[in-house]
């Protein structure tokens, strides 16, 4: 039923200049269009790979998910994770039954390698690539 429905990304944030910033400049994503008119002043858009839309949407409160919301795909982590440091991004360090990641912030699972930063809303986001 929805196989081929496409699919968008939507996260809270409290301050929205703020989280505009923090994706056009420090995750370096392109600016979008509103689907909708009228909505620029209470949202933001971003594109990820291949045109996905990535909605951010002011709300009062800050998010209390303590999960991954939103995960990019890479093809060089190292060098991904590089380019944040210099832009300020922190990783964040996780010992958990099955996740455990390095002094850099890395995990390996199998053939995957993946880390985990804050935006500057709180929205849990990661990183990673296949080798």
């Amino acid at each position: 039923m929805l196989a081929n429905a496409g699919i968008s990304i939507t996260l809270p944030v409290v301050d929205l200049e703020r989280a505009r910033r923090f994706y056009g400049e420090t995750l370096g994503l392109r600016s979008a269009s509103p689907p909708v008119e009228g909505m620029a002043s209470e949202m933001a858009w971003f594109e990820g790979r291949q045109g996905l839309p990535i909605a951010l949407y002011r709300r009062d409160t800050p998010t209390t998910a303590d999960h991954t919301a939103v995960a990019f795909e890479v093809d060089d982590l190292d060098r991904e994770m590089e380019g944040l440091r210099e832009r300020g991004v922190v990783f964040e360090q996780y010992d958990l039954p099955g996740l455990k990641t390095d002094e850099r912030g890395i995990a390996t699972l199998g053939s995957w390698r993946g880390a985990w930063l804050k935006d500057s809303e709180g929205n849990i986001l990661g990183i990673g690539e296949n080798e």
